[in-house]
């Protein structure tokens, strides 16, 4: 059965929410790049885990269970789960609605007192939303379009390219019928 599945894309595309939701739908394990990157602080996302630990945690958790949706960027850090992939899906949105969910996510995380100037986060703020904006213009260098477009051309396993605005109920939908087929193609004993 198709039941390791890693859901990849820009911040703010909805890599998280998809991966829930498909994980919910077929009774996975879901885990989150963010949770093995950052060190669980509040507020959060102040500190990155070291490499090696970030590293040992995921493969723990994802050695643990048989079957799992893995969101979010690890790219890079990560790629050693890349054989652990039964599929990948690279989820995409157009830039403007990606920044809004991203300035919308920002002020119910923290407060709208973070776009203010004389908050001592807006600064942080200001620039992971710049950061972020850069996805689709970046080079390969930083988290960006064109560093996953390279990533996926090295992958060995199917992949799914969700590019548009649809819903996730729908996106679930391609995810979970991706897995049918995929399961429907593998020789049985």
């Amino acid at each position: 059965m198709a039941n390791r599945i890693h859901i990849f894309g820009a911040s703010g595309s909805g890599t998280t929410t998809l991966g829930k939701s498909v994980a919910d739908e077929m009774g996975f394990r879901h885990f989150d790049t963010d949770d093995f990157f950052w060190i669980q602080t509040d507020p959060p996302f102040q500190t990155v885990c070291e490499r090696t630990e970030r590293q040992e945690l995921l493969q723990q958790a994802l050695e643990k269970t048989d079957s799992w949706v893995l969101s979010g960027s690890l790219c890079g850090w990560g790629d050693f789960a890349i054989p652990m992939f039964d599929l990948a899906v690279f989820l995409w949105i157009p830039s403007n609605i990606r920044m809004q969910r991203l300035q919308e996510r920002e002020v119910d995380r923290f407060g709208p007192e973070i776009e203010t100037p004389s908050d001592p986060r807006y600064k942080t703020h200001k620039g992971f939303l710049e950061w972020a904006a850069a996805y689709d213009t970046g080079d390969s260098d930083m988290r960006s379009k064109a560093m996953h477009e390279k990533w996926i051309s090295e992958l060995k396993t199917p992949l799914i390219r969700i590019e548009k605005t649809d819903s996730i109920e729908n996106g679930t939908n391609v995810i979970i019928q991706r897995i049918i087929s995929i399961d429907a193609d593998r020789p049985h004993c």
